[in-house]
């Protein structure tokens, strides 16, 4: 058998296949409210076969959506439209995650806020920099969001610490200019994540997966967060019931230059992988069947998370396994059409 469609045994979880949809924003809310648009979006590829969607960042607060069309989990009102999408993905063999993000000073909409008073660049606000106080109410605001997440019947709570959003900004020296305990050194920057997963730790159920996804470096020629860092990083999290580090790379300063290419992140998920033996998953450019196989029999990653060409094709999955001659079930509504290998 292919390893693309081999499951993946997590502790409690098992992916029918290796194929993950990763978070992609569609910016299509109102006041952070899911709609028909996300009931389509999300639903088209668990039939599809994905064997895990994850929900682009959803916002935990009002001030830290990306813009005013981003998805919301700050209201209890939001999570009923949010559990009929993850019903529906469920009924269709999918397991359905989220992901919660704060986006920091790369929030469009008003009152954004950063660990240091630094904006992304000309054409955004400059941020409030964080009280301590402040910090204590958003990692609240990540447990309440995580609350609600498991009450959506949400099966993998992605905590959103890449591209350049609100807890990379406090990973990275180039952001984080504090002198407070929050600031200078490693223990310090990382430690508002860690506040973050302890926080979803103690409310959290044993039926749902805590993962993290990262940006393994800045892509800075120096003094930025880097793949080090990140190694470490990943080991700390593991011990801290953090099951699988999803690696990415950049998104936090405009002016880097970073080479973008198919696999162009897969080396950074392979050396977490094989230093700190965390459950993996590799991203960038990822956009064919035999790509993504060569990835996992290579031992680069556990899984692979096709972005958009999953945007182009919802049955990605179904065509991949034509592709590498396995039968895999489709919904029988379209056993019709069904490759006959």
């Amino acid at each position: 058998m292919s390893r693309l469609f081999q499951k993946l045994k997590l502790k409690n979880l098992t992916l029918k296949n290796r194929i993950v949809m990763p978070p992609i924003c569609q910016y299509s809310a109102h006041e952070g409210f899911a709609n028909d648009w996300h009931f389509v979006h999300y639903g088209s590829r668990s039939i599809g076969q994905t064997a895990l969607l994850i929900q682009e960042a959803t916002a935990v607060a009002l001030n830290g959506r990306i813009t005013d069309r981003d998805l919301g989990i700050w209201h209890d009102e939001q999570i009923l439209k949010l559990a009929q999408i993850t019903d529906f993905a469920h009924k269709h063999g999918a397991l359905f995650g989220i992901q919660l993000a704060h986006a920091g000073r790369k929030a469009t909409v008003k009152g954004s806020v950063a660990p240091s008073a630094l904006r992304f660049d000309e054409t955004y606000q400059i941020p409030k920099e964080l009280s301590r106080d402040e910090i204590k109410i958003i990692v609240d605001e990540f447990r309440d969001a995580a609350i609600r997440s498991i009450k959506s019947n949400y099966d993998v709570l992605e905590i959103h610490a890449a591209h350049g959003y609100l807890i990379h900004e406090f990973l990275s020296p180039l952001t984080n200019r504090r002198t407070d305990e929050y600031g200078g050194s490693f223990e310090n920057r990382i430690r508002f994540l860690i506040e973050i997963v302890e926080a979803i730790n103690r409310v959290i159920t044993d039926r749902v997966s805590l993962w993290v996804r990262i940006s393994a470096t800045d892509w800075a020629e120096t003094g930025g967060w880097d793949l080090e860092q990140s190694v470490e990083l990943m080991q700390r999290l593991k011990n801290l019931n953090v099951e699988v580090a999803d690696v990415s790379t950049g998104g936090l300063i405009p002016e880097v230059k970073i080479p973008i290419a198919p696999n162009y992140q897969v080396p950074f998920a392979k050396k977490i992988k094989q230093e700190t033996g965390i459950i993996t998953g590799a991203v960038g450019l990822i956009t064919n069947a035999v790509q993504a196989e060569e990835i996992l029999q290579n031992n680069e990653a556990d899984f692979v998370l096709v972005g958009r060409e999953l945007l182009r094709n919802p049955y990605f999955p179904m065509e991949a396994a034509n592709i590498l001659r396995e039968d895999i079930a489709w919904a029988e509504q379209y056993n019709p059409a069904k490759f006959k290998n």
